[in-house]
């Protein structure tokens, strides 16, 4: 115990470690950039055969499964030969099979024939089975990977232990990259690639190996926008498609394909986008419900079935689902748009490519692989050849051979005594010794013979292809329109031109209906329906307050509220919600935003802004402008306008002036004036203070003010100015309440 404590303390007395500065950017390049490159080249970004390392690693160990034929075996069984390659957990190399599969149905041409549940590219909720219970083989389909891959058409590179050999490509016999759609995030980098329909990738290929130069508008007419596995409408922009196609970014929008049931009176979604889902799509119909802003769906529910994609919505009587559907693609995934980014590994290094450069480089590749494989070929055929030649040296004299064998003492002297007895070479002699006795007749070497001629034939064929890239662009094309022929299927996406689409206007999709309205002194305001104001007009206001404006409109009425801070929100009367002439309403400086301590001083109703009318501001000082009211007038959908009025003194009264009118003015001490608006001169600047109209004592400020005298005289008589600045007038006893009453 004692020297345990010992060595503690010795411990504790130990100097700290010495402290080694390095760099950022020495970290960054010893141990940063190592992994990124890493995730780039090795992980997520695909290559010019349109495969990530984890799809060629699985389909290249299906291929030596030999699972191009015969029966299916179990996915786990794949997934653990998989393992042999790829340096992962079984789980992300199963989701690499599922969704190569048919049945996941993320593919236009899928690699991998399957049997038992994969889930669907188009649901989050449907997830796929275990590997243990699921069956899969290669599709007829991958067979155009491999072509060549035995032939030395690509480089074989070791594994990650060096215990196997695997492709450093896959040999595609047609542009993969474009026909099958991809998703990769690395560091710094992201590829995204659309699918299109193999059909027209062939075209525009061909149409490239036969003129190089050929230009992007042929490329868009051959290729007029990609085509996805999940169907649905392309709404094809014919500008955003040529920046895509030129320079391998751009979106593409997807709208969701539907038809009417009029005996159900239901809409059913047969196809959406697919870079949405099912789930997200109900998840915001769910929203809008639950915010009473879908009306007019009662239900909606999901209905796939063995036959497929079906998402079912439920109509009230009456509505009309083309213009429903219209707000629908507005406000929900059922139209979403599909990010392109053509970000490509060429060499292994990341390049973003239009869509003409992509079908470039892969000619160029292509070019290569069938070059290797034409010289590995040519190589076979020669080496064949070559012994054919000798045989055909015995033809003439089988005896000969014959005898030369039997009168061989040893058997390590035969190939050399054939080697003399008929001057060939001791590969030849060993052929021939190799020959089994019952083919030594005459017909068996004369058939060998004969391949003689066609094997020259196909030497001479090869050794002009290699030599004349036009003859080998041709027989690129030729394979091209052989997979064409047998894979071809038609599109799945319907393009449909932007001119051609209606435009959504919320206008349109917004329920109108009369409606009335009321402003409160305290800023409170109120929508009330006809029905819900009916046999009940008693207001319900808070203590103090009154009602200061009531206007009769409809719901989609446009309204413009005046602040004590001399500025102007503008709303419509669908931003606020219907309520009981029992409630208080709702409060307009929360509504819409005000700031702490402003409130309405003045609400407009109406979109219309005439030149002949304008706007009396009359304020505390005793002073008060004209302004037109067309100088407020803006374009655009802006919600809040400063600067409208000055606000140097406190605003007592805010009028709209379509002709002249007398205004009542009371002050604070207990004197009025009644002076018409014509006196007041119009200004142009909106802030501009105006003129003096009422000629206030020192300390003295205009209370309130009314454009009705008639309500507090019976007659304006002695109170009726005709200059400016007006004198003011004592009122009479019980001034107050008067003003208390106006």
């Amino acid at each position: 115990m004692a020297r345990q404590k010992k060595t503690e303390k010795q411990e504790a007395v130990l100097p700290p470690a010495p402290v080694t500065d390095q760099p950022i950017t020495e970290t960054i390049e010893t141990n940063y950039m190592p992994y990124v490159m890493s995730v780039i080249v090795s992980r997520a970004i695909p290559e010019i055969d349109g495969f990530k390392p984890s799809h060629r690693k699985l389909l290249y160990t299906m291929y030596k499964m030999g699972l191009l034929t015969g029966q299916r075996t179990k996915s786990a069984n794949v997934v653990g030969q998989t393992m042999k390659l790829n340096p992962h957990g079984d789980m992300a190399i199963y989701d690499t099979l599922v969704r190569l599969t048919r049945g996941n149905a993320s593919l236009l041409h899928p690699f991998i024939d399957s049997k038992g549940s994969f889930g669907k590219q188009y649901s989050s909720g449907m997830v796929r089975a275990a590997s243990r219970y699921t069956e899969v083989k290669l599709d007829k389909f991958a067979s155009e990977l491999f072509t060549g891959i035995d032939k030395d058409a690509v480089d074989m590179v070791d594994n990650y232990d060096g215990t196997m050999k695997e492709p450093s490509l896959l040999p595609t016999t047609f542009p993969n990259i474009l026909v099958t759609p991809n998703l990769g995030i690395a560091v710094g980098l992201a590829s995204k690639t659309a699918s299109f329909n193999l059909a027209e990738v062939c075209d525009a290929t061909i149409a490239m190996l036969r003129n190089p130069k050929i230009g992007v508008d042929k490329i868009l007419e051959l290729m007029p926008a990609p085509d996805f596995p999940g169907g649905g409408y392309i709404i094809r922009d014919p500008e955003a498609m040529r920046q895509l196609y030129e320079t391998g970014n751009g979106p593409v929008t997807v709208r969701s394909k539907y038809v009417y049931d009029k005996k159900q009176n239901c809409i059913d979604i047969l196809e959406i986008p697919y870079s949405t889902t099912i789930e997200a799509i109900m998840a915001q119909l769910t929203k809008m419900m639950k915010a009473n802003q879908l009306k007019d769906v009662t239900d909606f529910r999901d209905e796939i079935d063995k036959e497929g994609f079906k998402l079912t919505i439920d109509l009230r009587r009456g509505v009309d689902p083309d213009k429903l559907m219209i707000r629908l693609f507005k406000e929900t995934p059922l139209e979403d748009s599909f990010p392109c980014n053509y970000t490509v590994l060429i060499d292994s290094v990341p390049r973003t490519l239009g869509i003409p450069d992509v079908i470039r480089e892969w000619i160029s590749f292509r070019s290569t692989c069938l070059r290797r494989e034409l010289s590995f070929e040519l190589g076979k055929m020669k080496d064949k050849l070559h012994l054919l030649l000798g045989l055909a040296r015995i033809l003439l004299d089988i005896d000969k051979a014959i005898k030369i064998i039997r009168e061989t003492r040893l058997e390590s002297e035969v190939v050399p005594n054939l080697c003399a007895g008929f001057r060939i070479d001791r590969i030849q002699a060993e052929f021939i010794c190799e020959i089994r006795l019952r083919n030594l007749n005459r017909e068996y070497i004369l058939n060998r013979i004969n391949e003689i001629d066609d094997l020259q034939k196909k030497i001479a064929e090869t050794e002009e292809i290699l030599g004349d890239d036009l003859r080998l662009r041709k027989l690129i094309a030729s394979q091209l329109t052989e997979i064409k022929k047998k894979y071809a299927q038609p599109r799945r996406s319907e393009i449909i031109d932007v001119s051609e689409i209606e435009v959504y206007r919320k206008e349109d999709h917004i329920e109108n209906y009369p409606a009335h309205y009321f402003l409160t002194a305290e800023g409170y305001f109120k929508k009330i329906t006809d029905k819900s104001l009916r046999g009940n007009d008693e207001q319900a206001l808070k203590e103090n307050d009154r009602i200061t404006a009531s206007f009769d409109a409809e719901n989609v009425t446009d309204f413009a509220f005046f602040t004590d801070k001399g500025r102007i929100f503008r709303c419509r009367g669908l931003d606020f919600d219907t309520c009981k002439a029992s409630e208080l309403g709702e409060f307009v400086p929360a509504k819409l935003g005000f700031d702490p301590d402003e409130k309405p001083v003045y609400c407009k109703i109406g979109p219309d802004w005439p030149e002949n009318v304008n706007m009396v501001f009359l304020f505390a000082n005793g002073k008060g402008v004209k302004i037109p009211l067309s100088a407020y007038e803006v374009k655009g959908n802006r919600r809040k306008l400063t600067g409208c009025f000055s606000t140097v003194s406190p605003v007592v009264g805010v009028y709209e002036e379509k002709k002249p009118f007398d205004v009542l003015f009371i002050t604070d001490n207990g004197r009025a004036a009644v002076v018409s608006t014509s006196l007041i001169p119009v200004k142009t600047t909106k802030t501009a203070q105006g003129v003096q109209i009422i000629a206030l004592k020192r300390g003295a400020l205009i209370k309130e003010t009314t454009d009705d005298p008639g309500s507090a005289f019976e007659s304006s008589k002695g109170y009726k100015k005709i200059k400016i600045p007006a004198s003011t007038v004592p009122l009479p006893g019980g001034f107050e309440q008067l003003s208390a009453d106006i």
